[in-house]
């Protein structure tokens, strides 16, 4: 549901337009140097700003209400908070009884027989990004020296993204994108198959990110049109090396000590400026639908440092389930 992780667990908590979002990590290693500070750079990677992305602003400050004593993690579950302190509730209203196409208002208001917080998205929004944001802070430390970086390569189609936002935002429309990301620096032998292996559990928790629609490792899709002549990764040294890396660093489910590659699929916002149709709970009838509110054109812009934080994630619990966690070096006070 709202928990990930065998060892490094990981919960999500809040709604968009409640008091407050946040994250508990529970299986933080003790003795990992932690401030607010270290969160910085990558909260602001995820806010707004650029062309095509809400005019909502938070403050999105960390608060550490457990788990830290004297600057260092302790061992003991680690609470990270984030006040909601810009909200406008009132142009959500409406979606109760006419939900948006392509949103979880509709799927919501069934699952959970009217109860769910619909404002903003609720518990859907991308908002509580932010604590998957501030987990992969603390995974990435964990996963410390494996260094993880994700870009967006396309927007819409286009790989010139600056120019697929500024059409989007003309036709009053929204776009999606793809997101690339790799990893350097594994060590060979993370994973678990079946069920786990590591392509299992990088995708089971990158589809907990709002939008994501599709992933592939590798060579991907295009496999499928490929030989084994030219798709096998001939092995050039003992340390299992290869010529070229069309598994994307995965072999029977386990990292191969290749760099790591995938690319995620993000679908366009479903709040968009056009006048569009769905169906009216009150009147029992199809009727047009007028979103208010303040959303992203293309949210693909501020997924990148999620992706990287959700692989974070998922490579520091399975560092500590094959307990090959890198070295991390604690002074005592």
């Amino acid at each position: 549901m709202n928990t990930y992780g065998r060892i490094f667990r990981v919960h999500v908590f809040g709604e968009s337009h409640g008091e407050r979002v946040g994250v508990l990590l529970d299986g933080v290693p003790a003795g990992i140097p932690l401030s607010v500070d270290d969160f910085r750079a990558d909260l602001q990677r995820r806010k707004p700003g650029a062309s095509g992305t809400t005019p909502r602003k938070e403050s999105d400050e960390p608060v550490l209400r457990s788990g830290i004593f004297q600057g260092k993690t302790t061992g003991a579950p680690l609470l990270i908070e984030f006040l909601n302190e810009n909200i406008r509730s009132k142009d959500y209203a409406h979606l109760q009884e006419h939900p948006r196409p392509g949103h979880a208002d509709f799927t919501a208001r069934h699952k959970y027989g009217g109860f769910a917080d619909y404002r903003g998205g609720g518990h859907f929004s991308g908002r509580l990004t932010l604590a998957l944001v501030a987990a992969g802070v603390v995974a990435k430390k964990i996963c410390n020296p494996i260094h993880i970086q994700a870009q967006l390569i396309t927007a819409g189609g286009n790989p010139n993204i600056e120019e697929a936002v500024a059409k989007a935002i003309h036709d009053h429309d929204s776009i999606g994108g793809v997101v690339a990301c790799s990893a350097q620096g594994l060590p060979i032998g993370l994973g678990e198959p079946f069920f786990d292996s590591l392509e299992s559990m990088i995708s089971h928790a990158i589809f907990a990110i709002p939008a994501i629609k599709g992933i592939e490792f590798g060579s991907g899709f295009q496999a499928a049109a490929m030989r084994g002549s030219e798709h096998n990764d001939a092995l050039i040294a003992a340390d299992g090396t290869t010529a070229s890396n069309y598994a994307g660093g995965i072999n029977g489910g386990i990292s191969n000590g290749n760099e790591l590659h995938f690319r995620a699929a993000v679908k366009p916002t479903s709040s968009i400026g056009k006048t569009q149709e769905s169906f009216q709970f009150a009147q029992q009838s199809v009727q047009p639908l007028e979103v208010a509110g303040r959303h992203d054109v293309c949210i693909a812009l501020r997924v990148p440092v999620v992706v990287e934080a959700v692989t974070a994630l998922v490579l520091a619990d399975a560092l500590l389930i094959a307990q090959q966690r890198s070295p991390i070096h604690h002074e005592k006070n």
